[in-house]
């Protein structure tokens, strides 16, 4: 069963997409996996360093990385000793121990915010807990939100993000998904991001009632928009001025320009943040971090519950200290910004040649695409002049040539390098993207 094989005819690698289709929903276990650039899932065979190989045997160069989370690369090679001290150790899990604490200490050290760190898997679950703690120590149910900003799939939160244009100014919230209680909604108020007075004014009318405020520093999902000077500032001074936690969800910001994030990046510190993603070098890992005195209001410290079985079991903690081990080298960051160079530099150059409008945003290792534009893309509402069929396509021709952005069903989302790209591998990515961007011209 383990040793599963591989098809070696075009009949073969055919037959395992219709498995797949009457064994999973769409055939995938994530709904944005369904490439709709392609028109199907991509089944990979394997993946190692800045490549992965699908079951026809066809090779990627890799532009999503797992949406950020192999920021290291593809099976970096320390987690082979990772993997043999857990099968000699023993997963561990539901138990903790020193690699748990040291881990924790290590990210203390780095991340401004975090005075306690507890870990969870994903950063949906990351987020959720996090939210019952804000609500709890604040007593007010409410939260404000911003538009575009993802914070996981969970009822709490998957509320006003992503509104289509029609419901954008809405008296009420939009629910991102059906099955999503009306209920929830009301406890949400979406804000557009980098507009100081829509925040004063939402702020000064909730403050009775939303005690938590909570921010991706970094859009990364619509376009990469970055905060406007002085921006973050005011959401930090208004939290404080009315009693409100002042929450940064850095699961995809962490790390990507900073070993301590956003908030190390933009100079602004949060009471409590989520990071993840890459922190796990591949390994599902997320955290809540804070302040003491919030952190210590979960059980056994405090009232609030957050408990999990799976919650860092042993192979997770060591995925995270090899992954801190590697931010924590100047010569990491050294060549992060190298790439970053190189590559943001090509791109704003095809961006100006191209016949079509197309806007690159970036922040440290991570990028956005808008179609439909050259001007800035500053806040969500600015991100819906995106043409989602033109997205589809440039994926569809991009791994056409052997280089993978993911689709994200058309959006205006997040794509990257990782630490094993390299230089020439960068010159490919620009060629295959220009060549690309020629065609559907």
């Amino acid at each position: 069963m383990l040793d599963v094989q591989f098809p070696t005819t075009p009949e073969a690698v055919a037959d395992w997409y219709r498995r797949g289709r009457e064994a999973i929903p769409g055939g995938v276990c994530s709904s944005t996996r369904f490439n709709q650039g392609i028109g199907g899932p991509v089944y990979a065979a394997s993946a190692k360093g800045a490549r992965f190989t699908d079951i026809a045997g066809k090779e990627y160069l890799d532009m999503s990385m797992s949406h950020g989370a192999t920021l290291l690369g593809h099976a970096p090679d320390f987690l082979k000793e990772a993997f043999q001290i857990t099968w000699e150790r023993g997963v561990l899990c539901s138990l903790d121990g020193p690699y748990h604490v040291t881990l924790a200490e290590e990210l203390c050290k780095l991340v401004p915010c975090a005075e306690r760190i507890r870990f969870t898997n994903s950063g949906t679950e990351a987020t959720l807990h996090a939210l019952r703690l804000c609500r709890a120590i604040t007593g007010k149910e409410k939260i404000i939100r911003f538009t575009g900003h993802f914070h996981g799939y969970h009822d709490l939160i998957f509320i006003g993000g992503q509104p289509p244009a029609s419901e954008l100014d809405a008296a009420v919230a939009y629910r991102e998904s059906p099955g999503i209680p009306q209920a929830l909604a009301d406890l949400i108020i979406p804000v557009e991001y980098n507009n100081r007075e829509a925040l004063e004014k939402a702020v000064a009318a909730h403050k009775d009632e939303a005690g938590t405020l909570i921010i991706e520093p970094v859009d990364y999902n619509c376009a990469c928009i970055k905060p406007e000077a002085g921006f973050l500032e005011l959401a930090r001074e208004l939290a404080t001025k009315n009693g409100m936690i002042l929450f940064f969800d850095e699961i995809q910001s962490f790390a990507k320009k900073s070993a301590g994030g956003a908030q190390q990046d933009f100079g602004v510190t949060p009471d409590i943040c989520t990071i993840g993603k890459s922190l796990g070098a591949g390994i599902p890992l997320s955290a809540i971090a804070g302040k003491a005195e919030l952190m210590d209001q979960f059980k056994p410290t405090g009232p609030v519950a957050h408990s999990g079985t799976f919650n860092a079991p042993l192979m997770a903690m060591l995925g995270g200290l090899g992954f801190v081990d590697h931010i924590k080298q100047p010569a990491f960051w050294t060549k992060i910004q190298m790439l970053g160079e190189q590559l943001y530099a090509g791109l704003d150059g095809i961006a100006k040649r191209s016949k079509l409008p197309v806007r690159i945003q970036s922040h440290g290792s991570r990028f956005g695409i808008c179609f439909g534009t050259r001007e800035p893309v500053r806040c969500y509402r600015d991100s819906l002049v995106h043409n989602p069929k033109t997205m589809l396509a440039f994926c569809r021709e991009t791994a056409n040539r052997g280089v993978y952005f993911h689709d994200y069903g058309g959006g205006p989302c997040h794509h990257g390098y990782s630490l094993a790209h390299t230089s020439a591998d960068i010159d490919i990515v620009l060629n295959v993207v220009e060549d690309s961007l020629k065609v559907i011209g």
